[in-house]
């Protein structure tokens, strides 16, 4: 009879013995924390009875809303032009294709650091010609320090757990055996970006005062981490 061979595709578990005893433990760690960036989303449009005359005015009020934008200096790390159309819209009545205006619309995403200014400079953008803003969305920077703040919460987690085991058996631990980011062997589970606090201003005219600034309140950005780790222990009295 011929032996069950093992699931190549599962990888080996590290028992213990007698003389080293295993304890396998999960550390978790949770923070709450600041965002650092604030992203939104500026649709500009602008439509005319030809092809011409509606990206002329496009042209002009994206150039606009760059220059605008981009006065804000410092206090925006990252300005980014995205997808850009002109689309022709056909009379519904009659024969043949013919057309009855065009539209245009420019897509452009900006990032900013500084809160303060971005509460203002939503506000001047939404008061723009057929300008539309969406966000802001909150987030933290790929390595941000709450990262790795969260990665060590989770590893002395781990430590102290294991070390509370091998207390409940009235000894203590020997040595470190593997320490693994969850799903580090397989295929890393998806976690959900928390979603940001949306707002959006629909398109509307300029208005004759440049009015007061949106009182935007970040969103508190939750970070996650979680680890495998084995550890050997003094053998136990039992």
């Amino acid at each position: 009879m011929t032996a069950a061979t093992p699931d190549a595709s599962q990888p080996a578990v590290p028992y213990g013995t007698p003389e080293a005893p295993r304890i396998a433990v999960r550390g978790e760690a949770r923070l709450e924390v600041d965002p650092e960036i604030a992203r939104i989303g500026i649709t500009v449009a602008a439509r005319g009875r030809d092809r011409r005359s509606a990206l002329d005015d496009l042209t002009r009020r994206n150039a606009v809303v760059l220059d605008l934008v981009k006065s804000y200096g410092d206090a925006v790390e990252r300005l980014e032009t995205g997808a850009f159309s002109i689309t022709p819209e056909l009379t519904k009545h009659g024969r043949g294709e013919r057309v009855r205006t065009y539209h245009g619309s420019v897509r452009v995403t900006a990032e900013l650091t500084d809160f303060t200014a971005l509460g203002e400079l939503t506000t001047r953008l939404a008061d723009l010609d057929l300008t539309r803003v969406d966000g802001p969305w909150w987030a933290l920077r790929p390595d941000s320090p709450a990262h790795r703040e969260a990665r060590k919460k989770a590893v002395r987690e781990a430590v102290q757990r294991a070390r509370e085991y091998a207390e409940a058996l009235g000894t203590s631990l020997s040595a470190l055996v593997e320490l693994a980011d969850i799903g580090a062997e397989s295929a890393p589970p998806a976690y959900p970006q928390a979603p940001g606090r949306m707002r959006s201003a629909a398109f509307a005219g300029a208005a004759e005062d440049t009015p007061a600034p949106l009182d935007l309140e970040p969103q508190r950005q939750r970070v996650h981490a979680q680890i495998n780790a084995r550890f050997t222990m003094v053998p136990p009295q039992l």
